[in-house]
């Protein structure tokens, strides 16, 4: 005898499986007002019958179930509740669930489904929630849904996806949420989640794809909520992969993003909060977050962030919340912030923080700011090395959180007078503390980059490679860091050469010697002579063209002979007869005719 449990009105009573005489499986016998029957974990091979009609919920949840047959609980009209997770069940016939007008829910999580056949679920017009997850299932086929017009949420968690069919999804109207993860999709399903209209939540984690390219999630205008984590090579988002959406959430965590993905975002005027936590992203650039006019939280938590620069959240009058723990940051500066004043919570644990007059306001703020539990400490220098914010009192903090202004060291007048084709070095060392960064002005206002002929070695040099005299001019050093800056001007003065002078010329990123480029052009010049032959090449080469039609001409005149030979008596004579016309033009009649002959070869 088998005991399963039926509940009613939170009321538990026992009920009685028993075996009929033949041994065979017996029905089971409830009573009238049964609403729940609850058959886990029973043991149970097949699905029993003799359920009473009006049961609102069944549990056959942890047996060893394998197959559902076709109609197989049509006796249930009542029935809003189905769970047949954690069986073995490989195979659901077509129509399996027919009859079940009234299901809400149904779950066949933790099974050992491969393959759903078109038709399984017909009859289901007004299930809300369906949960695949944990399966085999190897493909969606056209049309697998097609009867679930109420369906809202459909988890697919944990299978092991190949494909999706573009209209597998097609009937789902009113799906709001869809969870993919642990899939082998080699690509974004986007034709298929399109069928969607009103996917509102879509969660797809765990896989192996390194790109999201443009247009991936066209036609979901009402997704507000999309979730990307734990893809191991994703490293790319196109500039127009997001297009089109209106998300207030967007998480993309646990990747392979070295940057953040400013194109791609600047669509998401109606973003709140953003996640990219645990990506190798080295920076927060300035002025590129200015878009996302609502964005209230950032998470960038176990990164590699190394820093966060001054304007990088200019714009967001309605920033409220950072989180940039477990990172490399060495300090975090005021100027990022479009108004300290609005922040709440900051979280910066974890980080290496060197505090100093950097940080001061962030000190100051300990006591108003929320850092959800977790402290920041200090790292460097040593005389406050391990000690948290909330620890120092506030008269202590303007003798330890100090800067020295940034200096140059050595200010003597550097100028300097050359001839075109002289490369020259500009010193400029500065200390200070924090380390002073280095930035050289050229003499029409222009910040000088790292790159170029003329350019700004790591050391803080100023280098002119193959100085020319549109290079004449005063260049300044600017020194800075957050206590203070200083500065120092050079000169350069550059002598022309005459122009048979080798001077390299800079062209295209290369240099190019003159001497080179003369030995080019007199090449040139030799290639546009109008007569590159002598006049004996020319006699030898009419001649032997003349010998050759000849030959070419007495050859044709010998086939044609032996060809005539060949044909037998041929007649070598014509005669022609001709009237030759009147010197007015056209022959009358007083005109006498003519004859010749004529031999034939």
């Amino acid at each position: 005898m088998t005991i399963c449990t039926l509940r009613h009105n939170r009321l538990e009573e026992r009920c009685l499986w028993s075996r009929w005489s033949d041994g065979g499986l017996g029905a089971f016998f409830w009573e009238a007002w049964a609403k729940e029957v609850i058959c886990a974990g029973k043991h149970l091979n097949s699905v029993p019958e003799g359920f009473s009609s009006d049961a609102k919920r069944l549990d056959l949840s942890y047996n060893k179930l394998k197959t559902v047959g076709r109609r197989q609980f049509s006796g249930l009209p009542l029935l809003q509740e189905l769970d047949l997770s954690d069986n073995l069940i490989s195979m659901m016939e077509v129509e399996a669930f027919q009859g079940l007008q009234n299901l809400r829910t149904l779950r066949i999580k933790n099974n050992r489904l491969k393959i759903i056949p078109v038709g399984v679920f017909s009859g289901l017009s007004t299930l809300r929630f369906l949960d695949l997850s944990q399966n085999e299932i190897l493909v969606f086929l056209d049309y697998t849904f097609k009867d679930m017009s109420s369906l809202q949420i459909l988890e697919a968690t944990e299978n092991d996806l190949v494909f999706i069919s573009q209209r597998a999804f097609v009937g789902l109207a009113n799906v709001v949420e869809l969870n993919l993860d642990r899939s082998n999709l080699t690509s974004i399903p986007t034709e298929a989640l399109s069928q969607l209209p009103s996917l509102a939540r879509l969660r797809i984690l765990r896989l192996t794809i390194p790109a999201i390219p443009n247009n991936a999630f066209r036609r979901l205008h009402r997704l507000r909520s999309l979730v990307i984590s734990s893809w191991p090579t994703l490293d790319t988002l196109a500039s127009n992969s997001l297009i089109g959406l209106n998300l207030t959430s967007l998480v993309i965590s646990n990747c392979n993003l070295s940057q953040i993905p400013y194109p791609a975002l600047r669509h998401l005027v109606y973003l709140r909060y953003l996640d990219l936590s645990y990506n190798p992203i080295t920076a927060i650039q300035g002025n590129l977050l200015g878009d996302l006019l609502r964005l209230q939280e950032l998470h960038l938590a176990g990164g590699s962030l190394l820093r966060i620069d001054p304007g990088a959240f200019k714009g967001l009058t309605n920033f409220r919340m950072l989180n940039v723990s477990s990172n490399q940051l060495s300090t975090l500066e005021e100027t990022a912030f479009h108004s300290v004043g609005n922040l709440q919570v900051l979280r910066l644990d974890g980080n290496p923080l060197s505090c100093d007059c950097r940080l001061l306001w962030v000190v100051r703020r300990r006591l108003r700011l929320n850092f959800d539990g977790a402290q920041p400490t200090c790292a460097y220098p040593d005389a406050v090395r391990l000690r948290q914010f909330r620890d120092f009192s506030e008269k202590e903090l303007p003798r330890l959180f100090t800067c020295r202004p940034a200096r140059i060291q050595d200010r003597r007048p550097q100028e300097a007078k050359v001839e075109e084709g002289t490369t020259v070095l500009f010193s400029c060392k500065a200390d200070g503390d924090p380390a002073p960064a280095i930035t050289w002005i050229s003499s029409h206002r222009n910040v000088i980059s790292a790159t170029g002929r003329i350019r700004v070695l790591p050391n803080g040099t100023l280098e002119v490679r193959y100085a020319q005299v549109q290079d004449s001019g005063s260049y300044q050093c600017l020194a800075g860091n957050a206590a203070g800056n200083d500065s120092l001007k050079v000169g350069l003065y550059v002598k022309g050469v005459p122009r048979n002078r080798s001077i390299p010329i800079f062209i295209d990123d290369a240099w190019i010697e003159p001497t080179h480029m003369t030995q080019t052009a007199n090449s040139s010049s030799q290639m546009a002579k109008p007569y590159p032959f002598d006049a004996k090449t020319l006699i030898i080469a009419t001649t032997m063209g003349f010998l050759s039609f000849l030959s070419s001409v007495a050859i044709c005149f010998v086939f044609m002979f032996f060809w005539s030979q060949s044909k037998g008596q041929i007649k070598h004579t014509a005669t022609i007869d001709f009237v030759p016309r009147s010197s007015m033009g056209g022959g009358g009649e007083g005109s006498e005719g003519g004859r010749f002959t004529m031999k034939l070869i």
